[in-house]
């Protein structure tokens, strides 16, 4: 067979540009899109505490303050099982282990309609952040088993554009979702909502056992030129990987890693200080309806996944990673200064889109730095680390962001910090070597 051929010795199939393009293509579309569904899926459930807040705050007579800190402490328990949940995704193969994830967090997730204290709320929170702990690291992990680091961005971006989509989708189904069933059956529409959009997790997480191929050689849908030319690739990156940690203890070694560690943390501040504060400062802005607030909600959304894929596109193309970086931190530094400033709603939720922008496009684009320079078992153990400690922000943002309201009778403070946060971030790319991550 003329495949066969191609990947015999010496010959050139596997090295002609076309046939790479399209056996790479055709990973792409295999795979990416399933991820993203996975992630809209997580994200959803991990954020829509935010559309509940609308009711269930003044149900249950939550302070701005409680709901801050239920809504982060998630990433406390997300932060205790990160690492040893992607060395174990390492040891027994993504499929699993992510499937595994997806149906615990759906059930847990469910679960939540049980809430009726600000103890209970703290509680399944964290035991959320538990559950859903390994599941992003663990696809970054599983993505540099498929694409070499000079087409990672534009997959990892993709990936991330779950991000905005669900919010373009899942915010106004929440606020629909709390209008509609309100009451029904004696239960509130923030239950509801927990309870129905909790059913896509446990659904998927199925269908992950079904789908997904842990590396390249198991994919009965490559023929052997194909699977030939994803390992060869990703040996010889692999290769060029003389600065990597090779052991858990090395990676907690490593100051590289940990200054990764802090300028993830910096962006990761601003990205759920937008998620989990939307609906709120929408609603404060005069949208009136628990459906007007999601459909106005999406807007910011909606900008920000345009963005996140062009700037992932673009920063394969030039294999240039820091000022792909740089550039939207500090425009969506500008967006939260703008929108904490304006009494004009149309301004204020232009300013939010810019915000969404640029701060929801660091992200992915951030995730080309540390995969360039780790591989093996301290990828496994250095993206784990990198994460679950960047995700500390996700309870420092919330948090602080509601102290702040209660303390100021306003969510101005909060932007204004989530703001410096992105500056600072964006100084510490800017300190990066381009040797180690313009790959």
């Amino acid at each position: 067979m003329p495949v066969q051929a191609a990947t015999a010795p010496g010959s050139t199939a596997s090295s002609d540009k076309s046939f790479i393009d399209k056996t790479y293509a055709k990973v792409f579309w295999r795979l990416v899109p399933f991820l993203m569904l996975c992630y809209i899926v997580a994200y959803l459930d991990r954020v829509n505490v935010g559309f509940a807040k609308l009711q269930m705050s003044k149900e249950l007579g939550f302070s701005e303050t409680a709901y801050g800190l239920g809504a982060g402490i998630f990433f406390l328990g997300y932060f205790l099982f990160e690492v040893p949940s992607n060395i174990i995704l390492h040891r027994v193969g993504a499929r699993v282990w992510i499937a595994r994830i997806m149906i615990t967090w759906g059930l847990i997730s469910g679960a939540f309609v049980f809430v009726n204290s600000e103890a209970s709320f703290y509680a399944m929170r964290f035991l959320l952040g538990l559950a859903e702990a390994g599941f992003y690291p663990g696809v970054i992990l599983y993505v540099t088993s498929w694409f070499p680091s000079h087409r990672r961005a534009r997959v990892i971006t993709v990936f991330m554009a779950a991000i905005p989509v669900s919010g373009v989708f899942g915010n106004p189904l929440s606020g629909w979702i709390m209008d509609t069933f309100h009451e029904t059956h004696g239960l509130s529409g923030w239950q509801w909502m927990f309870l129905l959009e909790a059913v896509p997790a446990v659904l998927v997480g199925i269908a992950v056992l079904l789908y997904l191929d842990n590396r390249p050689a198991e994919a009965k849908w490559l023929d052997t030129a194909e699977r030939q030319v994803l390992e060869r690739d990703i040996a010889a990156e692999e290769r060029t990987k003389t600065d990597s940690p090779h052991s858990l203890a090395t990676v907690f070694r490593n100051g590289r890693v940990w200054f990764m560690s802090l300028i993830y943390f910096l962006f990761v501040a601003g990205q759920y200080g937008l998620a989990f504060w939307v609906p709120t400062i929408v609603k404060a802005s005069g949208i009136q309806g628990n459906f007007n607030i999601g459909l106005v909600s999406a807007i910011p959304f909606l900008v920000a996944t345009v963005v996140m894929v062009a700037l992932g596109r673009s920063a394969d193309h030039f294999r240039e990673r820091r000022w792909h970086l740089i550039v939207p931190a500090l425009i969506g530094a500008v967006g939260f200064t703008v929108s904490a400033s304006s009494t004009d709603t149309v301004v204020a939720i232009a300013a939010l889109s810019v915000a969404a922008g640029g701060v929801l496009a660091c992200s992915p684009l951030f995730w080309s730095l540390p995969t360039a320079f780790l591989s093996g078992a301290g990828a496994a153990a250095g993206i784990a680390l990198i994460n679950s400690v960047g995700n500390l922000a996700g309870f420092a943002g919330p948090y602080a962001i509601g102290a702040l309201r209660d303390y100021t009778g306003s969510t101005a403070a909060g932007m204004y910090v989530l703001a410096v946060t992105l500056v600072l971030g964006a100084a510490c790319v800017f300190a990066v070597p381009p040797r180690l991550v313009n790959k």
